[in-house]
């Protein structure tokens, strides 16, 4: 079995660009910055990163790479702006 191991960077399946239907949104009608869900972590990229977490990042900061006909994108561990996280309360 095959994974991917990014180095020095993050690798995420982006989340934007489509609707839940699938209906897929031109790239100038989307808002920026861009989010997605991390998918693998290279080892010392972020201590508060894990893989599954649902992040936000700077636009134009991603490499699009096709792995086993899935498309990912490599994104710099510096270019992650927040996660989401759950709360109890405001």
């Amino acid at each position: 079995m095959k994974k991917i191991q990014p180095i020095n960077q993050l690798c995420i399946k982006d989340s934007e660009g489509k609707t839940p239907g699938g209906i897929i949104i031109a790239e100038t009608a989307r808002e920026k910055p861009r989010e997605g869900e991390v998918v693998a972590i290279s080892a010392g990229a972020s201590e508060q990163i894990s893989v599954g977490d649902r992040i936000i990042y700077k636009d134009f900061s991603e490499t699009q790479i096709n792995f086993e006909g899935e498309d990912y994108l490599l994104v710099p561990a510096g270019d992650i702006l927040t996660k989401y996280v759950e709360v109890d309360s405001i």
